[in-house]
């Protein structure tokens, strides 16, 4: 994911996780994956907000970037895992570090995109 296509998906991770009172405190987007530090309040589960996130995200790509709807026809926006870890064994200082060392800062703060 690059230029709008990672714009428009990180604005749609953001809004969804608004809608869910869930805080984004760091944020990657890469070419073929995406980095999230949340905190999720205790009445969502992890796999319901990636439920959120990966389906409404995908129904929204594909409906707005008719290219990526015809690339990935008859298949999936997102793979079908994602990796979930809490912050207990190690601290949010390295889990952001992490996160930060992904790529270059882009202007919008905790929430970058790869090469911009």
């Amino acid at each position: 994911m690059t230029g709008v296509l990672a714009a428009r998906v990180r604005s749609l991770i953001r809004e969804i996780c608004k809608a869910n009172e869930v805080e984004i405190i760091k944020g990657h987007i890469s070419s073929d994956h995406v980095h999230l530090f949340v905190s999720v309040p205790p009445h969502i589960s992890v796999s319901k907000l990636m439920q959120y996130i990966k389906g409404k995200s995908s129904r929204k790509v594909m409906s707005e970037f008719k290219a990526i709807s015809k690339m990935y026809w008859g298949r999936h926006f997102w793979a079908r895992g994602y990796f979930v870890v809490s912050s207990g064994t190690i601290t949010d200082e390295m889990i952001m570090e992490y996160i930060e060392k992904q790529d270059i800062e882009d202007k919008d703060g905790d929430f970058k995109i790869s090469g911009e």
